[in-house]
């Protein structure tokens, strides 16, 4: 196989579909998504096997627990994937909505009317209910994709992929909306990121190397994040127990997720509370590197050093660090923090407000857990990623985040004088 040829074969069959796409009705879109998801239900046996493969490769091959975990299917998880693409079918269509239409002095008419994209590849590693998500909101928000999984999925993938074909082609949209890359060759990758004569944007989802990897080698945007450097901070006067149970939930809840905590921040008037929390995080297996101010009240822990700071650990490790109010904890993430998802545990409602503000990330919460970061729990049903980006779309990006607007100008033969 020529692999240029195949993978721009795989761009103009895309560009091809996404005209067909950006016209569909919102009714053939939703059936389509209603099929997709039936399909998968029925193929549970089928997917459960290609898994099965997928996760004995893995094993045989040393992939690490945090991959192994995303990369697992099991009958939760099929019905997680078809109750998504359930959840998308029942959220508004954006595509063909006309914001802000006024009247001009000229009498023209003038508003922003919300488009698709045309063509989306999606570059991931593991994680196979990617490949529903994706092409679920992909189809919704009226956009073609090509998907590249990793090879460690590859059998989840293309069985999924088969779901998704056969939900297409029963409700009359072209089966090439949505195309697998079938090789294995990391070429592909740059191939698919290099196509910008049908691509129009890339969103790659997996490890740092991947997304660094896609962004040196990309010639169409990139909607990125690089790594979810998460934090939690303890303010002065906090409600201690509910500090403790966000701590607890946003660093054990899952582990290999991309808005898990990574650092603890303590005000230094309440570390009274750090012993509870330590101990019940060390009661979970999880092992704890703290600053000598955290270890002053917890002996026995670990050092932290400044790579700590800056660490996505994706695994059962926890970076604490006693600091003196707001704002040395706004400072500590300002310096060390990636723009994913950080959250303040207060009762001070100006406090509230100063992080909001002031902690630029994409996500900023007020007394919650950061695993709360996803396009499920936001509303927009699955999500296409996690965007750390400033420009078109940030945070989780459902529907919305995969249109842009263009102007609409509306007239009556007018003329400008």
């Amino acid at each position: 196989m020529d692999l240029d040829v195949y993978i721009e074969q795989l761009g103009q069959r895309a560009r091809a579909a996404s005209r067909q796409l950006a016209r569909a009705s919102t009714a053939l879109k939703n059936d389509a998504l209603a099929a997709m998801a039936d399909a998968l239900q029925r193929a549970e046996p089928a997917l459960l096997a290609a898994n099965a493969r997928d996760l004995a490769s893995g094993k045989a091959t040393g992939l690490d627990a945090a991959l192994l975990d995303r990369l697992m299917l099991d009958r939760s998880r099929i019905a997680s994937m078809a109750d998504g693409l359930r959840q998308i079918a029942a959220l508004a269509d954006p595509v063909g909505a006309i914001d802000d239409l006024r009247a001009r002095p000229s009498g023209i008419r003038v508003g922003r009317m919300r488009v698709p994209l045309g063509v989306v590849g999606i570059i991931y590693e593991s994680r196979p209910n990617v490949t529903a998500d994706a092409a679920g909101l992909c189809l919704k928000s009226g956009n073609a994709c090509i998907l590249r999984g990793g090879s460690e999925a590859l059998h989840s993938n293309l069985a999924i992929a088969a779901c998704i074909t056969s939900g297409l082609e029963s409700a009359g949209l072209p089966a090439t909306a949505v195309q697998v890359v079938e090789v294995t060759d990391r070429a592909a990758v740059g191939l698919l990121a290099g196509l910008a004569a049908y691509v129009d944007i890339i969103v790659p989802r997996g490890g740092k190397g991947l997304i660094e990897a896609v962004i040196q080698q990309a010639r169409v945007p990139v909607l990125k994040h690089l790594d979810g450097v998460c934090h939690v901070y303890i303010d002065t006067g906090a409600d201690l127990d509910m500090a403790r149970r966000i701590v607890l939930n946003a660093k054990t809840h899952r582990y290999g997720v991309c808005n898990a905590l990574e650092t603890l921040l303590v005000a230094d008037s309440e570390t009274a509370v750090l012993p509870a929390i330590v101990a019940e995080l060390q009661a979970q297996g999880v092992e704890l590197r703290g600053c000598a101010r955290t270890q002053a009240v917890v002996p026995g822990l670990l050092s932290a050093t400044e790579a700590d700071w800056y660490a996505e650990y994706l695994a059962p490790i926890l970076a604490v660090r006693v600091v003196d109010d707001i704002d040395a904890a706004i400072e500590h993430i300002t310096r060390y923090g990636s723009a994913h998802t950080d959250a303040i545990v207060t009762r001070d409602l100006g406090h509230a407000d100063r992080f909001l503000r002031e902690v630029d990330s994409s996500s900023v919460m007020v007394n919650v857990s950061t695993r709360f970061a996803d396009g499920y729990e936001y509303g927009l049903g699955a999500e296409i990623g996690i965007s750390t980006d400033k420009l078109h779309a940030r945070g989780p990006v459902g529907l919305e985040g995969l249109t842009n607007q263009k102007w609409v100008v509306l007239g009556n033969g007018e003329v400008r004088a």
